[in-house]
């Protein structure tokens, strides 16, 4: 769905010289995103090549998010120039590999133009994603039985294309999308999002989704789930204060990593014990603290602590790959997790200051 945030990537892009496009096809596209592109592969390379700013243009030939392989071996171009939220770790090692100059657009829109997303644009996709900051597992009741405590979730606008698998709740968000199509309907929010957990986890599901992912979909805003044991919360506490939203949003930094690969296997080798399982809770209050006094480093200290809590329970939220991002990022950020049961998807930084190639969200207000 070609728009003007394209035409200003492109423009800005051939900048630094002659510019080549290689795009994803159809299939790839369905693979990273799990659902068609709205425009075919061929009228999307048409109206590409009809651009100004473009010199050439292609269909990808490999897939993933390194669909481009051969072309860009065959093409030896100076520079590969990719958008904040196409930024991967993946890209920027294989520019290192070939020595090639990476270059991460400012997304800057046109003169007098809004800043534009395909998303935006699809009207499915007013339906938010959604972030846990601290506490995730502990709606799983064999982890909140050891030692109950809050998951804090956060409702994000769907402003970006998040890749499929991410941690973002897509999967939740898939079955809103089958149940109300383009965003959550009027009327009880608790009720609704106990109307998508029940349609994602109908009898005999085998593996229950947490309630997190439906409630940090529905519910706008911050929220605190408190888990004791059950699949549901048995208290809910929402913060909608503009000032508090705008103060979280301005200090969360995300950077792409890659979808969960198919055969990922979070529950294997797992190691959920009381004490780890405290330590999950006790971060998880210390942020709901840090955010309602608006302290920063006590809020980066305790998503992190989070974050360690939850890899001590389950080793496999993480690969090689994943911590070297982390140790190329961490000493910019306060505190750092990885979005939803890992495995990929993004790692969140807190920081006061920008993280480099980093997106930022927009959290979902009430009504």
């Amino acid at each position: 769905m070609l728009h003007s945030g394209h035409v200003a990537f492109f423009e800005e892009a051939a900048t630094h010289g002659e510019l080549y496009v290689g795009i994803g096809s159809d299939k790839t596209l369905y693979e990273l995103k799990a659902r068609w592109p709205v425009n075919s592969e061929q009228e999307r390379l048409y109206m590409v090549k009809s651009l100004k700013a473009v010199k050439e243009a292609w269909v990808n030939s490999g897939s993933g998010l390194i669909d481009f392989m051969d072309e860009i071996k065959a093409l030896k171009p100076d520079i590969l120039f990719v958008n904040s939220d196409g930024h991967s770790n993946l890209k920027e090692q294989l520019c290192k590999d070939l020595g090639i100059d990476y270059v991460v657009s400012r997304r800057v829109p046109h003169e007098n133009l809004p800043v534009r997303s395909t998303t935006a644009l699809r009207s499915e996709c007013r339906i938010p994603y959604r972030i846990d900051l601290a506490g995730g597992w502990l709606d799983h009741p064999n982890v909140s039985s050891l030692c109950p405590g809050p998951v804090l979730t956060v409702s994000v606008e769907p402003d970006y294309e998040f890749n499929d698998r991410s941690g973002m709740s897509t999967s939740s968000r898939k079955k809103a999308i089958e149940l109300w199509q383009v965003d959550i309907p009027a009327g009880d929010k608790e009720k609704l999002a106990k109307t998508l957990f029940c349609f994602e986890n109908p009898p005999g599901t085998k593996y229950i989704s947490g309630s997190q992912d439906s409630l940090g979909i529905v519910l706008p805003g911050l929220n605190r789930l408190h888990y004791d044991g059950a699949f549901w919360p048995s208290e809910i506490e929402a913060e909608q204060r503009d000032d508090v939203l705008l103060w979280i949003e301005k200090r969360l930094w995300l950077i792409p990593l890659y979808p969960r690969y198919d055969d990922y296997d979070v529950l294997s080798e797992t190691n959920i014990t009381p004490e780890n399982a405290r330590k999950l809770s006790g971060a998880a209050v210390s942020c709901w603290k840090a955010i309602q006094e608006k302290n920063v480093l006590r809020f980066g200290k305790a998503v992190r602590e989070s974050f360690e809590a939850q890899i001590a329970m389950y080793p496999h939220m993480v690969t090689d790959d994943i911590m070297d991002v982390l140790d190329r990022y961490k000493s910019q950020a306060l505190g750092w997790k990885l979005s939803g049961a890992g495995g990929g998807g993004y790692f969140i930084f807190v920081s006061e200051n920008p993280i480099e190639n980093a997106i930022q969200i927009r959290i979902r207000r009430g009504e």
